[in-house]
């Protein structure tokens, strides 16, 4: 392998990795605040991808209809609910807030979807179509549920990611599609021939990863969901409540994995099942940060993308081999670093 190689394939590497971070992150973030190991994170990248794809193609996307149904199911659970607890006063905020703001970019994509609109405005209501997404399925399927144990989180989190990737099949069918890409320049970087289009993806990872590191440092709002990721428990008796930090933090994660679907979807043919291994990859990463350190989590999915453009050209066959063998020894280093559990029976 030459030097001008290896060089093209880290540029490669590092720009999958770039989207992997995004990912990475949302994951750590999902689980620190609510132990919610969101399995389905993948399939709003993909969905944010084929949206989009379907919007540039003057279609409607299968996403309106599913954002409607929840936004809807969403609505009348809780209206159900607050009526028995003799407060209907609070279903119109409540449908305000988790019916007519999702459904209102629903509405634009159906009204308008042959329309030839500017690629910023495709990818802006690809966007704002997908973003919805994390906050419905968690009031709906981990709301309710939210005391339960780590293992049960995890089981309704597999499900949901099964029942998404058949209404994908459903919505946008078995074919594969690419969005339309933001360049298609590229530059001569000392002999090495650079895309234009990974130089923004890698650009873009890093200021949204930027912005969320503000968010959390410098916002009152960050702070408290930093609050419950250490100690939710803490935070409940200083007034920051658990429920809404843990919207907040679904709906922060759900734009990181629009983010990365609208990044994805010119480089790599999304299917209707890609997010699934997508996400998977980019759990390598977080866990590589132990869910816990948001740097360790981005280190960890840039080594993912590097292992993959590498591996790809050594063999692709072996390339998921390669990524997921990772998880070997890293589990192996976390478990000799962590204390045993007579160690803590010991202290106790």
């Amino acid at each position: 392998m030459s030097i001008e190689t290896m060089l093209i394939l880290a540029v490669d590497g590092i720009a999958n990795g770039a989207i992997y971070v995004l990912v990475a992150l949302g994951i750590v973030l999902i689980f620190s605040v609510t132990r919610v190991v969101f399995v389905p994170f993948g399939d709003i990248a993909a969905f944010t991808a084929l949206s989009l794809a379907a919007i540039q193609a003057h279609q409607v996307p299968g996403t309106v209809w599913l954002v409607a149904v929840l936004a809807a199911a969403a609505v009348l659970i809780e209206a159900v609910r607050l009526v028995r607890a003799g407060q209907p006063g609070k279903i119109l905020p409540f449908a305000a807030v988790y019916f007519v703001l999702p459904v209102l970019p629903a509405a634009f994509v159906f009204f308008f979807a042959g329309v030839d609109w500017p690629p910023v405005i495709e990818i802006a209501l690809a966007f704002f179509l997908v973003l919805p997404l994390g906050p419905l399925l968690y009031r709906l399927a981990f709301r309710p549920i939210a005391n339960a144990p780590v293992l049960v989180l995890l089981i309704v989190a597999v499900a949901l990611h099964f029942a998404l990737a058949g209404l994908g099949l459903l919505f946008f069918g078995p074919e594969g599609f690419r969005t339309e890409p933001f360049t298609r320049e590229f530059l001569n970087l000392g002999g090495v021939i650079v895309s234009v289009q990974a130089i923004l993806v890698v650009l873009a990872s890093v200021l949204f990863s930027i912005l969320l590191f503000v968010f959390f440092d410098r916002t009152l709002t960050g702070k408290a969901l930093r609050a419950t990721a250490v100690n939710q428990i803490g935070a409940r008796i200083v007034g920051i409540r658990p429920s809404r930090t843990s919207g907040i933090a679904f709906l922060l994660a759900s734009g990181l994995g629009a983010v990365a679907g609208i990044l994805i979807g010119p480089i790599t043919s999304i299917y209707y099942d890609s997010g699934f291994l997508f996400g998977l990859k980019a759990f390598v990463g977080a866990i590589v940060g132990g869910l816990v350190s948001y740097p360790l989590t981005a280190a960890g999915a840039i080594l993912v993308g590097l292992l993959e453009s590498y591996a790809s050209f050594w063999n692709s066959a072996f390339k998921e081999v390669v990524i997921f063998g990772v998880l070997i020894p890293v589990l192996v280093w976390r478990s000799l670093g962590s204390p045993d559990e007579d160690d803590l029976e010991e202290d106790e």
